[in-house]
């Protein structure tokens, strides 16, 4: 049947999505790396075939990053079949339907069948295309906020499969630790089993994992109400994708003198594009489920090439297709004109090794949390305030949590659009003899509190930053001093001092740190 080889299609791509997510992850040793490091099975390849990624970066960057030319691989089959990304390949799609498919039938078929009509409501998501297209025109990538690959890997990445992570660890650990053999067993052939695919290599913390994942969880829900409500009302791609459709060759042939109005088409369908009998049936909002032919008692429906039947594409209203692109592009100035809710030169805006100029970074980046998740030492998080409010859950460093190490480059390699420049190691400029014959690229610069230094403040002996920074020669060096603490006893004291024209801004002394809760050592942009 149809609807077996759509079902079939969509678990096989949601599993290779899992799994290339899983595999966005080094395991390896970075200090043991002779060459610069490459992850094999990138997410990236679902941000490559992704036509509103590939449209937002060339309005937004002048340029096509490359890789982003796959997308015609899903934009010109859309032109002769249709929404079929939808309905077939994409993951976040598949999660939706899987959920809005566990509604009860029995006990709500009549409205189930009433709510999958098509509704006024389902133009919302254009006019946040259009909107999202005229801000990328003045160079913002803010519609990777609702790019649908781009959620998906954020929600999961930073907060689901952490979280997951977290509490597979404390049960396996429990049950490793028993006194009864055949639980202990068990739980470390599970552990074995899970070690090489699931359990990620280090717990990792992100910043926001609770907003994030409850925005997910939220709009999930949303299908017990409401059959695919994102994808009918807010998804930006199925309204890109929708617009192409509407020349699509591929119909909907409805034998309406078989039609007994058992609205049985109704009962399945998952973007409410009215395939019943009567009225005409709306191309633009179909995903290709099938469901309404596999439904059909009669027979009645079919798809057919070159159909010459009434369909209807996306009804717009002129205004509000004028009022999306004024919104568009006027967010993006008050955005960056605002105080409050631009950059502003904040302090602990740090982007990763290799990220654009800003306004460049911004234009690119589109919030996907890619390099948060490859980051082996989990330095990167999403911001909140530090890049203003466009700059919402793009990647920044945070020290205390995480440096940078010296010869990783995997943000850049794993980045789908650029705003994280491809670069390698000795470009970097950080290991070694990496940067000879160039500069080293700087995230920002080190500055000492020399009220919350040890032995600045309290004479105690603390060596810790020069240990830990690694540039050659190093940034901090020592100064012996001679001082008088309390009990008037003149001790010699190690002092550090920091040459700022050799501070790269890696966060390393700031993260070893002794100081808790404030650290005497911490990085500026």
């Amino acid at each position: 049947r149809p609807t077996t080889l759509r079902r079939t299609s969509q678990i096989i791509f949601f599993l290779l999505f899992l799994f290339l997510l899983l595999k966005t992850e080094f395991r390896g040793s970075l200090h043991a790396a002779e060459t610069d490091i490459r992850i094999p099975y990138p997410v990236r390849l679902f941000f490559q075939i992704d036509p509103l990624v590939a449209l937002t970066n060339v309005l937004s960057s002048r340029a096509l990053y490359q890789g982003l030319l796959w997308s015609l691989v899903v934009l010109i089959p859309t032109l002769f079949l249709g929404r079929f990304f939808c309905g077939w390949i994409c993951p976040l799609g598949s999660v939706h339907h899987f959920f809005g498919s566990l509604k009860s039938e029995r006990k709500r078929g009549k409205r189930l069948v009433e709510s999958n009509r098509y509704k006024r409501w389902q133009t919302t998501k254009y006019y946040l295309l259009i909107a999202g297209l005229a801000a990328a025109l003045l160079g913002s990538g803010i519609l990777g906020w609702l790019d649908p690959i781009a959620l998906l890997v954020r929600s999961l990445a930073l907060s689901l499969l952490p979280g997951t992570n977290y509490a597979l660890s404390a049960v396996l650990h429990a049950m490793e630790h028993s006194r009864f053999a055949p639980l202990q067993a068990t739980g470390g052939i599970l552990h074995f089993a899970l070690g090489g695919w699931l359990l990620t290599f280090k717990q990792l913390y992100f910043r926001q994992a609770i907003g994030l994942g409850l925005i997910f969880i939220f709009l999930v829900a949303l299908n017990f109400r409401i059959t695919r409500f994102w994808c009918r009302a807010l998804c930006p791609l199925g309204a890109l994708l929708g617009i192409v459709s509407r020349w699509s060759v591929l119909g909907l042939v409805k034998h309406t003198e078989h039609c007994k109005d058992c609205d049985r088409c109704l009962l399945h369908c998952q973007g409410g594009d009215d395939p019943i009998g009567g009225v005409p049936w709306r191309q633009a909002e179909c995903h290709l489920c099938l469901n309404c032919v596999a439904d059909c008692p009669e027979q009645g429906l079919h798809f057919k090439f070159f159909a010459a039947q009434e369909s209807l594409g996306a009804s717009l209203q002129r205004r509000k297709v004028l009022t999306g692109l004024v919104a568009g592009a006027a967010v993006v100035p008050l955005l960056r004109s605002t105080p409050g809710f631009a950059a502003q030169r904040n302090a602990r805006l740090l982007r990763p090794p290799g990220a654009l100029d800003e306004d460049y970074f911004l234009a690119r980046c589109i919030r996907c949390g890619e390099c948060m998740k490859v980051c082996p030492t989990n330095a990167l998080h999403p911001a909140l305030g530090e890049a203003g409010l466009e700059g919402l859950w793009t990647p920044v460093m945070v020290p205390r949590i995480g440096y940078c190490e010296t010869s990783c480059v995997l943000c850049s390699e794993v980045c789908p659009t650029g705003a994280i420049w491809k670069i390698t190691s000795k470009e970097k400029g950080w290991a070694a003899g990496g940067a000879q014959d160039a500069k080293p690229i700087h995230v920002g610069t080190a500055f000492f509190d020399r009220g919350r230094c040890l032995p600045w403040a309290m004479a105690t002996e603390c060596i810790v930053c020069e240990e830990w920074c690694p540039t050659s020669p190093k940034a901090i060096y020592l100064q012996p001093a001679e001082v008088v603490p309390a009990d008037g006893i003149r001790k010699l004291v190690k002092q550090p001092l920091l040459d700022p024209a050799r501070c790269v801004g890696c966060g390393a002394c700031e993260y070893a740190c002794p100081v808790q809760d404030q650290p005497a050592i911490y990085v500026t942009s």
